[in-house]
């Protein structure tokens, strides 16, 4: 009987440890593009980001992280004007900041360590030191915990997230997607159609570098989909193609396009899937010429 007990518990305990660990790799998944954003932006190393926003959000889980979308147990302080929670951490009932995302919560924590001046001495150390890095935070006090420094180390190597700091993925993720697999692994949002041509909807706080990391696209290739100049953030809802547009419509179904108040050529040319230069080029536009409203424009060359 206790042989069976001690059997069943055995069982019960890998499972959970196997579900907390697919939890965990598919919070890495899902905001690793994120931490290498903010990384370029801000100077943060994406390994120090993963790290700490898996342990101080549990792996996104936390009470903290799902109702106020705290993913770095960022208290108040005198200065924070936005939103706020009470959560009872190191004193019963303590001012938190809650933010509308998580997105929202990952660029704070960027600004939190860069404005602060007791993190100044961070930002000196070389952008792969995650151990300095670490070690500094503890020493700066961003938390409590006496072993602070050498459990973000330990979740940082047993990840690999120190990859993220030179903007590499892990092996694993590497195999699947040379196995074909790169939308299952990353896609979290639907795909769409127009006319023919793949594309997605921008979220809130969205940019190009998480688009092209979700869908294993290098940076520049987004850009280039899109017509867009490197550094430009879509807006809620914007078409962003993940794939190559159409240098002209199809014979059949619409072939010309009447302009409207407001109406720009790269507008057009995103709401019909086509590319900038040639849908220019066939209506003898210059590069900033933008259309008067009733002009026709060609979607394709008359025959």
């Amino acid at each position: 009987m206790m042989k069976r007990l001690f059997v069943t518990i055995s069982f019960c305990l890998f499972f959970v440890a196997v579900f907390a660990q697919n939890v965990r790799e598919d919070y890495i998944r899902r905001y690793a593009p994120l931490a290498i954003e903010e990384m370029k932006r801000s100077g943060v190393p994406a390994s120090i980001k993963m790290a700490q926003a898996i342990l101080e959000s549990g792996d996104g889980r936390s009470e903290l992280a799902r109702r106020s979308n705290n993913h770095f147990g960022i208290k108040c302080g005198s200065n924070w004007t936005g939103r706020r929670v009470f959560h009872t951490d190191d004193a019963p009932n303590e001012c938190f900041r809650a933010y509308n995302s998580v997105e929202e919560s990952f660029r704070d924590h960027s600004d939190f360590l860069r404005n602060n001046p007791r993190y100044a001495s961070l930002f000196k150390l070389k952008p792969t030191d995650y151990k300095g890095w670490a070690q500094g935070l503890k020493q700066a006090g961003y938390a409590t915990a006496s072993h602070y420094d050498r459990t973000l180390i330990s979740l940082i190597e047993r990840h690999d997230l120190h990859r993220l700091d030179n903007g590499i993925i892990s092996n694993q993720t590497q195999r699947r997607i040379r196995a074909g697999n790169t939308l299952n692994l990353y896609q979290s949002r639907p795909v769409l159609k127009i006319n023919g041509i793949e594309a997605v909807a921008a979220k809130n706080d969205d940019s190009f570098e998480i688009i092209a990391y979700e869908f294993g696209l290098k940076n520049w290739e987004i850009y280039r989909f899109n017509d867009q100049k490197r550094g430009y953030r879509p807006q809620v809802n914007e078409v962003v193609y993940i794939s190559n547009k159409n240098r002209r419509a199809p014979k059949t179904g619409i072939t010309t396009h009447r302009a409207e108040y407001g109406d720009s050529m790269h507008y057009i040319s995103q709401m019909y899937g086509l590319q900038l230069r040639p849908l220019l080029k066939r209506n003898n536009m210059k590069k900033n010429e933008q259309p008067v409203p009733g002009q026709i424009i060609q979607l394709r060359d008359k025959l």
